[in-house]
């Protein structure tokens, strides 16, 4: 989902989603407001903070500010996996692949995200899935390489 779309998506559940000076982190919410910090030069970057904001306002609760505690991490690390799944997902890599897309570079283009947001995902994709997942009739590997084969 692009920046515009997950702005409604924000806008839609009374979040209120602005561009400021914020210097310790890309983004923050607090309470119904998101802050993405102003100097961003990129809507994909941009998206890509928003999008790890909603998974705080979907998964996480009170202030996770102190990452030294384990909870606080957990509910970061649960956010961000609600941003990787949003914003990629594992339909997102069989359409990336299905769109013709042959590397890290169009697929993160294709799917209007960072190279380092996709990068981050499939490294969590490959904890979670292992070698490999099928998906339908897709086979998603993950190891030694990113590939994608539709199975017959």
């Amino acid at each position: 989902m692009d920046y515009e779309g997950l702005l409604k998506e924000a806008y839609s559940l009374n979040l209120i989603v602005k561009e400021a000076e914020i210097y310790a982190n890309k983004g923050r919410i607090k309470g119904n407001r998101i802050a993405i910090r102003k100097d961003i030069p990129t809507l994909k970057e941009k998206s890509c903070i928003l999008a790890e904001e909603l998974g705080h306002y979907y998964t996480s609760h009170g202030d996770i500010i102190d990452q030294s505690a384990i909870n606080n991490c957990r509910q970061e690390h649960r956010a961000r996996l609600w941003a990787y799944n949003k914003q990629i997902g594992l339909i997102g890599i069989i359409r990336a692949y299905e769109h013709g897309c042959n590397s890290l570079y169009d697929m993160a283009d294709y799917l209007d995200v960072t190279e380092d947001f996709l990068h981050d995902a499939i490294i969590y994709y490959r904890g979670k899935y292992g070698e490999y997942t099928i998906l339908d009739n897709y086979i998603i590997y993950f190891e030694p390489n990113l590939g994608v084969f539709k199975s017959t």
